[in-house]
């Protein structure tokens, strides 16, 4: 059996263990180890998780923060003059190029990059219409990636790079079915827009009845748009975050957010490349703002909330509560090494 295998079988495995019986025992079921980033007074929403050494994670007081041995030590590598800044999203390519999202209404919505490690940063971006809210950006690949913004005149913005977020554009909004009234995006996770192979790309929103989700199969120049099962009608209840393993096959999870609020429906899943959405069987208990694959699993995913982590064995059939730390995040390296992230600076990496 490959070292892949004996992870995926641990990981079903996983459910079985209470959490507080996760310990250093190298046979113990996979668990997320945390790792001090020396930030408690940060959230971090934003997180790439490039291999098991190296992630990168971006939040609130303009911070990014890059690991390289594991999350052993991490170096803040903030763009100079963004302290007031909350970063949301973060894709990274490597341990030395990046691009991350800043959130807000006007010109708080801002695009930089670096590639040298965040020794410097080029802000590439700058939102100058007042209108306009950024939420999230996905990249296709090095070059090609979107990032998206709440309706401005009735429709969802797209704006596009083809040169690794160096440079952006606006794209026509001809392709791109109208908003409902009160629908949104919403910047929980850097996971309301995902993408998949090399032209697929799906958007989440709530706010309206039912949350929805739109998919593009031209990077963003057409769009069809899908109804869900989640629930919406309420800026706080949408889906918070979508992952697909392939252009086909993917996840959502989201939930109300307010913690005295339960969260049912809060899970779905699509087979058909998001042109139907079927509810959990079982869903997680409370709001998830966060989901990701497991690497070189066709079954397993993790979701992340403040209230814990959930594991489907079954590829969003089923979901069941594995650990009660708080998290808002949660990305996994397409080779190996998964990494979630969230408030008081907390970080951590899944041990197997």
């Amino acid at each position: 059996m490959t070292a892949v295998a004996v992870c995926a079988a641990a990981l079903a495995a996983w459910t079985a263990v209470p959490a507080q019986a996760h310990g250093p025992d190298p046979q113990a079921p996979p668990h997320w180890s945390l790792k001090d980033t020396g930030a408690p007074d940060v959230r971090f929403r934003g997180l790439a998780a490039v291999s098991r050494d190296t992630a990168w994670l971006a939040g609130t007081r303009g911070t990014v923060l890059r690991t390289t041995d594991g999350g052993g030590s991490w170096r803040n590598v903030s763009p100079p003059g963004a302290a007031e800044l909350q970063f949301r999203d973060i894709e990274a390519f490597d341990a030395r190029r990046a691009v991350v999202l800043a959130i807000g209404e006007g010109e708080a919505s801002r695009v930089y990059r670096t590639d040298d490690g965040g020794a410097t940063w080029t802000e590439s971006f700058r939102n100058t219409d007042a209108r306009a809210f950024y939420d999230c950006l996905t990249f296709f690949d090095a070059r090609h990636g979107l990032a998206m913004s709440d309706p401005v005149d009735g429709r969802f913005r797209i704006l596009s790079t083809r040169d690794g977020g160096r440079s952006w554009t606006v794209l026509p909004d001809t392709g791109m079915p109208p908003a409902l009234e009160g629908e949104a995006g919403f910047a929980a996770s850097g996971q309301c827009l995902v993408s998949a192979g090399p032209k697929d790309v799906w958007l989440a929103t709530g706010g309206a009845a039912r949350a929805r989700v739109l998919h593009s199969a031209d990077r963003g120049r057409t769009w069809t748009v899908t109804g869900t099962s989640v629930p919406g009608g309420d800026p706080a209840r949408e889906i918070f975050a979508l992952a697909f393993r392939d252009r086909v096959h993917g996840l959502a999870v989201g939930g109300d957010f307010r913690p005295e609020q339960t969260s049912p429906d809060a899970a779905a899943r699509t087979s058909d490349g998001g042109r139907t959405w079927r509810p959990a069987g079982t869903s997680p208990p409370a709001y998830r703002s966060g989901v990701a694959w497991l690497p070189h699993s066709r079954t397993a995913a993790l979701a992340v909330g403040p209230t814990g982590t959930s594991l489907t064995t079954d590829a969003g059939r089923t979901w069941r509560t594995v650990d009660t730390g708080s998290y808002d995040t949660v990305d996994c390296a397409p080779g190996h090494g998964c990494w979630a992230a969230g408030e008081r600076g907390r970080a951590a990496r899944l041990e197997h």
